[in-house]
């Protein structure tokens, strides 16, 4: 039994690295005016395949959370507390510091002296981001499943998250109603709690995708993940594990898309139906790594991706700062024509610079260019996680 309990999926190291492969290249296209229409987010209801990146995430710490805490016997206790509020702190903290980073407003208005727009640029930090989303619910979620312990419980506990966000986004929105963007109360609790000046504006209006009030929700992505991870843990043979999560997965995507009826499958609301549509997606994919690497044993082809997922957040906060490095630090000024031949002054950055000197150069300034780009800008991360795995560097936050 313990051996059950113990041994290793090498499917959910890849199916986590090709996760934060994705989150990378979703977030740094060449430019953002030519991106392919699977690789945006659905501009509010909806789910394309950049929707479910980051569900995959929380979804795979749900399910290590099932193998790591074996230790612990799958109580919580003083131990496990300890562990889930510290790592929880700490990714909340790296996470806020990525935002921070680099620590200095990189657009400073020239009539205002330095202590000015240091204050300012503090006035409008925004404070939630991915890692403090993922922080957040593995915390809530890491409580629960261990509380809850059963399988049932667990499915219950899923349940009464997601009806507990749908009522209370009912009970709480306003017009033109609940499950719109102007609507919606999640984005008016994160304004009360922190001000207009520190939430995402990426909308158009204030409104944080990764605000408080769906940490309810994303717990219980956090919990699927769990009671998955428990299932493949507990069954003997993993060609029986593979049946049992396909079966499971086709149940979720039913249910999601059935209560999409009623409630919105919507990302930026993290909706019940969301976790069930992008859960049973997850689970699908989980499945198929465990048969052709974990039963078939076609590993080798998925190293890069494994490499990945052994180092996935340590990958995704360095790509932030590389990409804030090469975006926003490193860049000059030059002096470029008009139309009518007037030199005007600009600026231009590293990524920029490389973007059309190499991307546009050879396919134009289009979607396949700024596809190129996400791609090498993927590569340099994959190849830094395949120099710690070689070297069996693990480096956790």
């Amino acid at each position: 039994m313990n051996q059950l309990k113990t041994q290793r999926y090498v499917a959910l190291d890849v199916l986590r690295g090709m996760t934060v492969a994705g989150m990378i290249m979703v977030n740094n296209p060449g430019t953002w005016g030519h991106i392919f229409s699977p690789l945006r987010h659905a501009p509010w209801s909806g789910c394309t395949p950049t929707d479910l990146v980051f569900p995959f995430f929380l979804f795979c710490v749900g399910v290590a959370l099932a193998f790591s805490f074996a230790k612990y016997g799958d109580t919580l206790n003083a131990a496990s507390s300890k562990k889930l509020i510290k790592r929880g702190i700490l990714i909340f903290i790296v996470g806020l510091a990525l935002n921070m980073f680099p620590f200095y407003p990189t657009s400073v208005n020239s009539e205002m002296t330095f202590w000015q727009n240091y204050v300012n640029w503090l006035d409008h930090l925004r404070i939630f981001g991915v890692l403090q989303r993922i922080a957040l619910c593995y915390i809530l979620g890491g409580f629960l499943a261990l509380l809850l312990k059963k399988p049932k419980k667990i499915l219950i506990g899923i349940i009464f998250l997601t009806f507990l966000h749908w009522i209370i986004l009912m009970i709480f929105g306003s017009e033109p109603g609940w499950s719109t963007l102007a609507g919606n109360i999640a984005g008016k609790i994160d304004i009360s709690l922190l001000g207009e000046n520190h939430v995402y504006k990426g909308y158009g209006i204030p409104f944080d995708p990764e605000g408080l009030l769906g940490v309810i929700s994303g717990s219980a992505t956090v919990l699927l993940g769990y009671y998955i991870g428990q299932m493949i843990r507990h069954t003997e043979h993993k060609i029986d594990a593979v049946a049992k999560l396909y079966t499971t997965a086709l149940i979720c995507l039913g249910l999601g898309l059935v209560w999409s009826i009623w409630l919105p499958i919507n990302k930026p609301m993290w909706t019940g139906s969301y976790v069930l549509y992008a859960g049973g997606w997850a689970i699908m994919m989980l499945a198929f790594f465990i048969y052709f690497i974990d039963v078939k044993g076609k590993e080798k082809p998925f190293t890069p991706f494994k490499a990945m997922g052994m180092n996935p957040l340590f990958a995704f906060v360095m790509a932030g700062i590389f990409a804030k490095t090469f975006g926003r630090i490193i860049k000059w000024k030059y002096m470029d024509a008009t139309e009518d031949g007037t030199l005007v002054e600009k600026t231009m950055s590293a990524s920029r610079w490389f973007y059309e000197n190499c991307c546009v150069s050879i396919f134009g300034d289009n979607e396949y260019a700024s596809l190129m780009y996400a791609l090498i800008y993927v590569a340099i991360f994959v190849a830094m996680a395949m120099f710690l795995y070689r070297k069996k560097i693990i480096i956790k936050l």
